[in-house]
C-alpha cells in the first residue's frame, strides 16, 4: 500500500483535517484503514494511502507510454522536470524489469521522490526496500547534472 501524506501547518488548515475527519463520522486519529490523521511536533499529518492499479499483462509499448506521461504530470514543478527529463534520456532503454520498478517509485508522493533522489534523506528518509534499488540510484546521479543544463521540460520528439 502506498501512502501520500500532506503537512498542514497552518490552524485554518487543521481545522479542516478536523473537518474532514467528523465529515466522514470517525473519531480519534485512526479514521478508516486507508486514512488517519496523526500529530506531529509542529504540525498535523493527513495520511491518505492509495493502492495502485494492477496492470496486468500491459504491452511494454504501453507501459512505457504510461510511465512517461506519469513523469511528465506530477503536480509539482520538481519532480515533474526530474522526472520527465530522467525519462527522455531513460526509459526507451529500460528493461522490462526497470520498467516494472521504475512503476513502483512513480508510485510514490512526489517529495519523497525528489528528496530521495537529491538524496536529502533529512526530510524524507529513505525507505529499506529503496536503498539498493538501480533505477533510484540512476535518477540519483543524474539529478546531479553534472553539465550543468538549464532544466525545462523536454519536448514529446525528445522521448522518440
Amino acid at each position: 500500500m502506498i501512502s501520500r501524506t500532506a503537512r498542514l501547518c497552518s490552524s485554518a488548515q487543521r481545522f479542516n483535517v478536523r473537518a474532514f475527519s467528523s465529515s466522514l463520522g470517525v473519531r480519534g486519529s485512526e479514521l478508516r484503514n486507508d486514512i488517519k490523521v496523526t500529530q506531529g511536533k509542529d504540525d498535523e499529518q493527513l495520511e491518505i494511502s492509495v493502492k495502485p492499479i494492477p496492470r496486468i499483462n500491459e504491452p511494454l509499448e504501453t507501459k512505457r507510454a504510461r510511465l512517461l506521461y506519469q513523469s511528465r504530470k506530477r503536480g509539482i514543478l520538481e519532480s515533474d522536470l526530474l522526472l520527465s527529463r530522467f525519462a527522455a534520456k531513460y526509459l526507451k532503454g529500460m528493461s522490462e524489469e526497470e520498467l516494472l520498478e521504475y512503476d513502483r517509485l512513480l508510485d510514490l508522493p512526489d517529495w519523497d521522490i525528489y528528496y530521495w533522489a537529491t538524496n536529502n534523506f533529512e526530510i524524507t528518509p529513505l525507505k529499506d526496500e529503496w536503498k539498493d534499488s538501480k533505477i533510484l540510484k540512476m535518477l540519483q546521479e543524474f539529478s546531479v547534472n553534472r553539465q550543468k543544463e538549464i532544466l525545462r521540460m523536454p519536448e514529446l520528439k525528445e522521448y522518440k
